[in-house]
């Protein structure tokens, strides 16, 4: 998956920040989804809890659970989930 960065979000005064439609449908987060917020050097780490990953092995092979967005290009989230982990296997 491509990596999303550099998003500018404001906390309103009830202390919610607002997760973009298109980020959310990028990182597969439903509508209801539990979140965790843990503190971070630097920063804040948010992950969401007891969901089903949008991409489970199934006999070896993945396969997509969840719905894709219209017009998604899957060669190119393909290619950005072969190159995350390229990069995570060359790190060990």
């Amino acid at each position: 998956m491509a990596r999303t960065n550099g998003i500018k979000l404001r906390i309103d005064k009830s202390g919610r920040i607002v997760v973009p439609k298109r980020l959310r449908d990028h990182l597969g987060i439903r509508d209801e989804a539990e979140l965790e917020i843990t503190a971070q050097s630097g920063g804040l780490f948010v992950r969401v809890l007891d969901q089903e990953p949008a991409l489970v092995k199934v006999d070896g092979l993945w396969v997509h659970r969840g719905t894709a967005a219209p017009g998604a290009d899957w060669e190119h989230v393909i290619d950005n989930v072969r190159n995350e982990r390229i990069a995570t296997v060359s790190k060990r």
